[in-house]
Order: structure tokens, then C-alpha cells, then sequence
């Protein structure tokens, strides 16, 4: 009854807006260069109607009534434009401008119209874009960014590349799915990871939470990361370098060169490297003598980690052909020393993984393919592979200390190589049926087929066992929007995978739906509702392991999940300088066959495994305050109650004494505070030095389920603190930061009893030139 009822409610809302279809209107678009440049930020005024070109220099009027127009177009660094231009009524006109540079200074801009990020803030799902560009000159990763975010909990095992587990509203690991510039990231490989991607690849980062946009083609559960890569230059060098404590190296390349005829060429190259020898506290004993020690003070003798990574790409921009054509290649390798198992009970002294990364890509895009028709397609495959080494026969103590363990190895003696064989092909169209209304048609294939051998036990029939998914996802959604006032999209998914492990070969099908709308009360006072029935499949990982701390159930049931957000946001100021900035958001989720990583029976991995159903209710909230140019102060805080409904246990033949209890291991009360100050011409004129705060605070949550007394271990509360200052010389040309992360040395724990870094201090050094 439920879903019928929703149905009938698509349909009505469908019959409704399609009967506001308007006439065909006169469109003028094009590019606005700066010389031989695009510009991006220019604000095109055409008799009235303003709009701000995009990243690349691209803008789009729409609904001109008049034939003849007058064009004024300005922007910071260049000579004001002005042009008279005839128009053809009722079809798309495009025409290119350029204005030439200016030598004139300014004191102060208005600024008209919305940035990237306010615009993709605007849409009508629950959604935060942060500006990685204002985070350049740190030495932040992704997952170090989108830890400010509301609703949003990176939860990291220990240092510099180590194992992590980001929370979104409640859900996690698996339940959130992450993108590049829209191509999903499941086969990127193990050198391609949130947490040791710099800030610096990015422009922006989108975080979708619950309800995901049909065109990112996912089935995600509760949300989705997405980072857009910046490609606002076409000449330029973006260089920077950080060194820090626990011997850690951080190296970033951004670069790319464009023709005037519009072949291009772009690079992206970083590495991450550290010892991550940061001391821990942990229970201890001598490996011969049995002496214990409750609170041992050690060095994590065992964790180090690097990872180097290139991306390449060659082909054209801005041509007939194609708005944008590439061929590249993705490079990368890694390698990780494992120090403790699930727990630090468990430590290991030589056991290590490898892996890397060889993935040709192909990206193509055409707007207007014919008339309001766009084309996006994408292509890759990771001809990569992973290597599990451990192939010592001792065991280890946490002073460092070994003695022989048989012939077992420190696990399980293997040196076990393998490709999981990863492809992936993405295909969205697009299509503007007028002024209001679009439709839209994506599909997802993706393809994991793990193939491998251990080099010590060849004849290991458990390694010749096949591991092999299949997956599609189809989506239609159609879009009706009035600009700045009222938007709202419908859509579908149908998702299929096969799956084959050993003798077992499954195949499951679901279809989802769902509806996101927006709404202006007034002009800076924005409501949102989505709402959607989602499904997502158990991942090749969840399924088969990854063969370090993960354990593989073939079993797993695909999860779905009712979806519910409201939200609003309300922007304004006070006395012209003093501007607030103020949103929240309630949540409402029911899964069932919740995916979730529970301890296997001895402890020593996690294992993914359905539980019936879980209910989650949530809100969040984050208001900033700004006043000038030099002063910002702002913050979030989020909750979220999850409990169980699994009303039965195997094996067990009355009520659950967990049925109703809090899920554990999840944070459920977080929240972050941030201060900048900025001091423009310091010391002297084009000089900037901008000191800043953070702080982050974790309410204590349970290990086990509240309900089983003595047993209910608890994460604990925790607070740490964050300062940086970074001067900016020659208009930001060169760039000098300083960090010192925790200062307090607090204990900081995310998983189990894995204690993270304490007190670190880094200096960034960053090198930009643009022509």
C-alpha cells in the first residue's frame, strides 16, 4: 500500500509539471577569454539578465525576448566589454568574446551571481560542496576534508594511508560510494583512496547525503562522495611539499598546457610517505619473559607507508568534435607494513602488502550533440594487482621482540598475488526539452574478476576458487525546474548484478525510485525535501575480503533502505558587513538487510553481515559568520540515533535481547568548529597571512551492544585541537605553510581500540603560476 501510495504521488506530481511545457526561447552561449585564456568568474550582462561563466569560461543566457541585445560583460583584472549583437529568435546563438587585461587596481568587488559551490548547494538533494581551493596550502588529504562536514565522520584505523571508514548520516563503509568528476572509484585499486589523495587534485568536493542524484549512476545506500577535479587553467604549474612529523613526505604536481587549437595535455602526480612511528598505549607482555604491562607506552615499530601516483591525459578540449576528448592512463603503487590486526591485541612485525595501480581511461563529453542533446561517456580498466606477503614464521610483541611460531607465518604464511581485474564503462545523456524541462538516461556496467596465487602453496585449490560480479545500473530521472524559484526531479534505478563464488552463482535484481524538490521562500531562504527507495549490492570486498583484516561472506543479501531528508538553509546580513550563513537538516532512514562489520569469532578481522533491519533518525546543523574580507568563524554539530530492529537472532528462539538497542561502534553525537583571520598586504602589497583554528569533538559511543551489561566497552570522548598559519606572497604565487594537529596530545581513537597520532607538526611549501 506504502509504495503504491508513492507512485501515485510521482504520477500526479509527473502530469503536473509536465503541463507547464514553454515555448521554444532565443539562447545566446559561448566562451569569454581573458586574451587567449578563458576566464572564468566573468559576470555577462545581456540587457538585464546576468550570469557568471563557469570554470572554463562558458556561459548560457536564456529567454532573451529581444532580437538585438547589448552585451556588457566585466571582471577582476580585465578592461570592462561592450557590444551590440543581432540575435536568430528561437534558437541557440553562440558567439565568443574576449576582453583584454587591465592594469588598475581595486579596492573592493561586489560580487553578482553564485560561485560553483553555491550553485551545486542550491540543488534541490541534500547536498554540501566544499571549495578544496581554499584548502590548498594545507596538508590535508580528501577524508581530512569532508571530516568538516555535517553529518560526515572519517573514522581511520591510524596514520598516513591506513585503513578508513567514512559515516555519512548514520551510514558507512560500503553504504557510501565515491566518485571522480562523476566515474565511480570502485576499481581505482588501493593506491587511490580518499585518505591519501591530496586536497590539491580537487576544485571542489560534493557530499550527497541519502538521496543520490540518478546521473552519478550508484547504488549507494546512504549517500555519495563526489570530487571534481580542477581544470579552470589550461596553462599552469601547481607544486607544493610538506614535511612532518613521523617522517612524513607529502608531494603534489598539478600541471596542464592547451593549444590554441586545443590539444591539451594534464598531469596529476602525488606521494604520501611516512614512518607513522607515533607512540601508542596498549597492553603488553615480553614474548619470553610473560612480563605485562597494562599501559605500555610504545613506538609502532611496524607502519610504515607510501604510495606514488600519476594521472596522464592527452586530447582535445573546445573542439566540434567533442567539448572535451581524452585519453589517459592512471598510474600507481603503494605499500603498506601492517602493524596490528581488527584490534591491538594483535601485532605484526613483517607482514606487508603491496599493490598498484594500471588503469587506461577514456572521457568524452559533447554538449548539444544535436539541439539541447548532451553526451557523457566514460571507460577504464585497472590492469593492476595486489600482493599479501607474509612469509616469516615468528610472532611479535609490541617492544619489537620475535621468537619462532611453527611454520604458520605471523597470520597465515602466504605470499598470495592477485588481480581483481576491474573494468567500468559510465554513459549519461541528457536532454532540454525547453527552458523547464530535461530528461536524463544513465547506465553503469561494472565488471571484478579476482585471479591469483600463492607463491609458498601453489597447489592451494582455496586460490582457484572463482570470484567473479557483474553489475549494472540503469537510471531515468526528468528534471522541471523554474530558475530561483522551484526545482524537482523523479527518477528510477534498475540495478542487477550476477555474482559467482566457488560453486555458488546468484544473480539479484531491484529497482528503486525517488523525488527531490527545492523550494525559494524567498531569495536567500531555501526548503528542500527528497525522498528515495534505494538498493545497494555487497561489494567484490564485503563478498570476498581484501585479504588483510577483512573476512569474505559470499552470503550477503543486497540491503535497501527508505531514504527521507528535509532541510533548509537561510543566508543573510546584518549592517552590510556582518553575513550569516545558517542550514539543518533532519533525516530518516530504515534499512533492511543493513550491511554492517562485526568482529569474526575470534576477534582477530571484521566480517560483513545482514542484520534484518535498522532504524535511524538524525539531524544536523552548521551555521557561519563572516565579517569583512579578514574574519570567519563557523561550525557543525550532528546526531544520530541508530537501532536495531532485528527482532529474532539465529539460534535463538525468543526476543532478541538486543532487539531496540543502539547500534554499536557508531559515533553518534560529533560536531566541528573552525576561525580564520586574514591579513591582506602584510608586510607588503599583494601579501596575505591567514592564521587558523580547528577543533573536533566526538561524544564517547559504545564498542558492543548497550544491552549486554559489563560487556558494553565504550570508544572515549574526545577532543582535539588544530592551529595553522600560512603566508601567501606575490598574489599567492608562493606559499609558506605551518600546522600543529592536536595539540593537546589527546588519546584520539576511531576503530575498536586503534589508537591514531598525537601531537604532529608540518610546514607546507606551494608554488602556482597560471599564464
Amino acid at each position: 500500500m506504502q509504495q503504491i501510495k508513492i507512485w501515485a504521488l510521482l504520477a500526479f506530481l509527473c502530469s503536473g509539471i509536465s503541463s507547464f511545457a514553454q515555448q521554444q526561447s532565443t539562447i545566446l552561449k559561448g566562451m569569454v577569454y581573458l586574451e587567449d585564456q578563458p576566464l572564468p568568474g566573468a559576470t555577462i550582462n545581456v540587457d538585464g539578465q546576468k550570469t557568471i561563466s563557469d570554470n572554463k569560461g562558458g556561459f548560457e543566457v536564456r529567454n532573451i525576448k529581444q532580437k538585438n541585445v547589448s552585451i556588457q560583460i566585466t571582471s577582476i583584472g580585465a578592461q570592462a566589454f561592450t557590444k551590440n549583437i543581432g540575435l536568430t529568435p528561437g534558437i541557440v546563438n553562440t558567439q565568443n568574446f574576449t576582453l583584454q587585461k587591465s592594469n588598475k587596481t581595486i579596492d573592493e568587488v561586489e560580487v553578482l551571481g553564485i560561485t560553483k559551490v553555491q550553485e551545486v548547494n542550491r540543488q534541490a538533494y541534500n547536498v554540501t560542496a566544499i571549495d578544496a581551493t581554499k584548502l590548498y596550502n594545507t596538508t590535508l588529504d580528501i577524508s581530512g576534508a569532508l571530516d568538516k562536514v555535517a553529518g560526515v565522520r572519517v573514522r581511520e584505523s591510524g596514520g598516513v594511508g591506513s585503513n578508513f571508514n567514512l559515516s555519512l548520516n548514520g551510514f558507512s563503509g560500503e553504504h557510501v560510494r565515491y566518485f571522480v568528476d562523476g566515474i565511480p572509484m570502485d576499481n581505482f585499486g588501493s593506491s587511490f583512496q580518499i585518505n591519501n589523495i591530496p586536497i590539491n587534485i580537487a576544485d571542489r568536493i560534493e557530499v550527497y547525503k541519502g538521496v543520490v542524484p540518478m546521473w552519478l549512476g550508484s547504488d549507494a545506500l546512504g549517500g555519495a562522495i563526489n570530487i571534481v577535479t580542477a581544470d579552470r587553467f589550461r596553462n599552469f604549474v601547481d607544486a607544493s611539499y610538506s614535511y612532518g612529523s613521523f617522517n612524513t613526505h607529502r608531494t603534489v604536481i598539478n600541471a596542464a598546457a592547451t593549444s590554441k587549437s586545443g590539444l591539451t595535455f594534464q598531469l596529476n602526480a602525488f606521494q604520501n610517505y611516512s614512518d607513522n612511528n607515533y607512540k601508542v598505549t596498549v597492553e603488553a607482555a615480553d614474548i619470553y619473559t610473560g612480563a605485562y604491562e597494562k599501559n605500555a607506552v610504545v613506538e609502532r615499530f611496524h607502519d610504515k607507508y607510501h604510495n606514488e601516483s600519476v594521472i596522464a591525459q592527452v586530447g582535445f578540449v573546445d573542439k566540434s568534435f567533442a567539448d572535451r576528448l581524452l585519453l589517459g592512463v592512471i598510474l600507481g603503487q603503494n605499500y603498506k607494513e601492517i602493524q596490528t590486526g581488527a584490534r591491538m591485541r594483535s601485532v605484526f612485525g613483517q607482514w606487508h602488502r603491496r599493490g598498484s595501480t594500471v588503469m587506461p581511461t577514456l572521457k568524452y563529453r559533447k554538449t548539444d550533440i544535436v539541439k539541447g542533446l548532451d553526451l557523457i561517456v566514460n571507460a577504464n580498466y585497472n590492469l593492476g594487482k595486489e600482493q599479501n606477503i607474509d612469509t616469516v614464521n615468528v610472532r611479535y610483541d609490541w617492544y619489537g621482540t620475535s621468537k619462532p611460531n611453527g611454520t604458520n607465518g605471523e597470520r597465515a604464511r602466504q605470499r598470495y598475488i592477485y588481480k581483481n581485474n576491474e573494468g567500468l564503462a559510465t554513459a549519461n545523456l541528457n536532454y532540454r526539452m525547453g527552458e523547464h524541462h530535461s530528461v536524463a538516461l544513465s547506465n553503469v556496467f561494472s565488471t571484478f574478476d579476482r585471479k591469483g596465487k600463492d607463491e609458498l602453496n601453489p597447489t592451494n585449490a582455496a586460490y582457484e576458487v572463482p570470484q567473479k560480479t557483474n553489475k549494472n545500473i540503469l537510471g531515468l530521472g526528468y528534471t522541471y525546474g523554474i530558475q530561483d524559484v522551484w526545482t524537482t526531479t523523479v527518477f528510477g534505478k534498475f540495478i542487477t548484478q550476477n555474482n559467482k563464488s566457488g560453486t555458488q552463482d546468484t544473480t539479484h535484481n531491484r529497482f528503486g525510485y525517488g523525488l527531490a524538490s527545492a523550494y525559494y521562500v524567498k531569495p536567500n531562504l531555501q526548503i528542500k525535501a527528497s525522498y528515495e527507495r534505494t538498493n545497494r549490492m555487497p561489494t567484490p570486498y564485503e563478498m570476498f575480503g581484501d585479504v588483510e583484516n577483512q573476512e569474505a561472506n559470499a552470503k550477503l543479501k543486497p540491503e535497501s533502505s527508505h531514504n527521507v531528508n528535509l532541510g533548509a538553509s537561510y543566508n543573510f546580513a546584518a549592517q552590510e558587513d556582518h553575513r550569516f550563513v545558517v542550514g539543518a537538516n533532519l533525516i530518516y532512514r530504515y534499512a533492511s538487510d543493513f550491511v554492517y562489520n562485526r568482529l569474526n569469532n575470534n576477534q582477530s578481522k571484521l566480517v560483513a553481515d545482514n542484520r534484518e533491519g535498522v532504524e535511524t533518525w538524525g539531524a544536523d546543523a552548521d551555521a557561519r559568520y563572516s565579517y569583512k574580507n579578514w574574519l570567519t568563524f563557523g561550525g557543525s554539530i550532528t546526531y544520530q540515533y541508530l537501532q536495531n530492529k532485528q527482532k529474532y537472532e539465529p539460534n535463538y528462539s525468543n526476543i532478541s535481547p538486543l532487539y531496540n538497542d543502539q547500534m554499536p561502534n557508531i559515533p553518534y553525537l560529533f560536531g566541528h568548529a573552525d576561525a580564520s583571520v586574514i591579513f591582506k598586504d602584510f608586510m607588503s602589497k599583494g601579501n596575505t597571512l591567514n592564521a587558523g583554528y580547528n577543533l573536533v569533538y566526538v561524544h564517547e559511543f559504545y564498542l558492543y551492544w548497550p544491552s549486554r551489561g559489563g560487556q558494553k566497552l565504550y570508544v572515549p570522548k574526545q577532543f582535539t585541537h588544530d592551529f595553522n598559519v600560512v603566508y601567501s606572497l606575490a598574489d599567492s604565487r608562493y606559499n609558506i605553510g605551518l600546522e600543529a594537529k592536536n595539540v593537546t596530545n589527546a588519546k584520539v581513537y576511531d576503530n575498536f581500540s586503534l589508537q591514531k597520532p598525537g601531537r604532529a607538526f608540518y610546514v607546507n611549501l606551494r608554488y602556482f603560476i597560471n599564464k
